[in-house]
């Protein structure tokens, strides 16, 4: 068997006609002329910010809080399914082969991204540096930097104990984080010594952990993960097959929704706000939070920091409104006494709320901007409220191909 050909028609196969087929309809959705106007937008910000640097700009810290997360993450696409645990296993000793193209485009699209952000940032770092690094060497760091993180996810998607994987990620990030740090804060010669040393022993402990040949099982789960969030992205414009998503524990809220009432007509409420502190929707609104409450904090003595606040609010919404296809192939559902129009009602409302606790919670920075412009932050108030209003407004109208209780 020809291994990798086989990955090459089951990535074809998903992307040729599981994808491609939505993309029309994202396009029609009016995407693609919103991305122009946020890029027409962020290009202005952008080069007034370049122009005009404030003075004392924590350029140092930008540059790490911006290309540790880029440099550390990585993930592979394996296009394997739960048969191949069945048919492919007599081909384990051999399936490097069909790993191998997994490994090149999942660090090659992965570098490509680091590189225009890196070439984005430039101006702005060798404005705002007193001292700035070498162009195509800080390059070179970047790059490195990301195979060698490479390196170590596929080392802990084939480790045999699961808490030694998840030591081993944060190991990652540590040793990445102290790897940016030290070549942004320290000069080229020192840094560049740190760096080698700090991977030599990074690569050393990564052969201490016991390793399956093929971890099948973890790589399935992640597969069917990268799969869901493709499909729950394209969700947001056109009705798609539902498919697995990972569920997380999340313990610690597991009391949301516990005083719910206990009644019929909150039933499907109760069961749609445990799918979503269990979901990847809720780490997706936590970090969009954290990363928009601090371009607001940042950009909160203009008007820059208002349309910051109002993308993220927008953002949230367009997130928010894959709850409303949430369970829509359960079968149980037609089963359970729920009370007819009740699903939608009850996503269309929790969507809202956990909007609306959103717009607020990213609003608080601009009170950080004092009292002159306390007058413009709760009229920016005002108008994510609305925003919030809109987006319930317009999921009340929308008419799906069949009755909601029909799905």
């Amino acid at each position: 068997m020809d291994l990798a050909k086989l990955r090459s028609e089951r990535r074809s196969r998903f992307w040729g006609k599981e994808v491609l087929p939505y993309v029309g309809y994202v396009i029609q959705s009016g995407v693609a002329v919103l991305f122009l106007f946020v890029l027409i937008g962020f290009s202005a910000w952008y080069t007034s910010l370049v122009q005009h640097i404030p003075a004392g700009l924590p350029i140092r810290w930008i540059m790490l809080i911006l290309f540790v997360p880029l440099t550390v993450n990585s993930s592979f696409r394996t296009y394997l399914q739960p048969a191949d645990t069945v048919f492919l296993l007599p081909q384990e000793s051999q399936m490097r082969n069909y790993f191998q193209a997994s490994w090149i485009s999942g660090v090659v699209y992965k570098l490509l991204g680091l590189a225009l952000v890196f070439i984005t940032s430039w101006p702005l770092y060798v404005r705002s540096e007193a001292d700035p690094k070498s162009f195509w060497l800080f390059l070179l760091v970047l790059v490195l930097l990301k195979l060698l993180a490479s390196y170590g996810c596929w080392k802990e998607l084939r480790m045999v104990s699961r808490r030694g994987a998840t030591a081993y990620r944060l190991l990652r990030y540590v040793v990445l984080a102290l790897a940016v740090a030290a070549w942004l804060w320290q000069p080229a010669g020192k840094s560049a010594i740190f760096i080698l040393l700090l991977a030599a022993t990074y690569g050393a402990a990564l052969r201490f952990p016991a390793k399956h040949l093929v971890a099948w099982e973890r790589l399935i789960a992640q597969e069917k993960t990268h799969i869901g969030r493709v499909l729950m992205m394209l969700g947001w414009f056109v009705n798609v097959p539902g498919r697995q998503q990972r569920i997380y524990s999340r313990k610690w809220l597991s009391w949301v929704g516990n005083r719910i009432p206990w009644k019929p007509e909150a039933a499907y409420r109760y069961l749609l706000m445990k799918s979503f502190i269990r979901s990847d929707l809720l780490g997706i609104l936590l970090r969009a939070g954290i990363l928009g409450a601090f371009l607001v904090w940042w950009t909160r003595s203009g008007m820059v920091g208002s349309g910051i606040y109002l993308f993220f609010v927008f953002l949230a919404g367009v997130q928010l409104s894959s709850l409303l296809r949430y369970h829509s192939e359960s079968f149980w559902l037609h089963v359970y006494p729920i009370p007819p129009g009740s699903r939608r009602a009850n996503a269309i409302r929790l969507a809202f709320q956990i909007q609306l606790v959103f717009a607020v919670l990213i609003w608080l920075p601009l009170l950080g901007a004092g009292t002159d412009r306390l007058g413009a932050a709760f009229v920016t108030l005002l108008c994510g409220v609305i925003l919030c209003l809109l987006f319930r407004f317009f999921a009340g109208r929308k008419k799906t191909g069949e009755d909601d209780d029909d799905e």
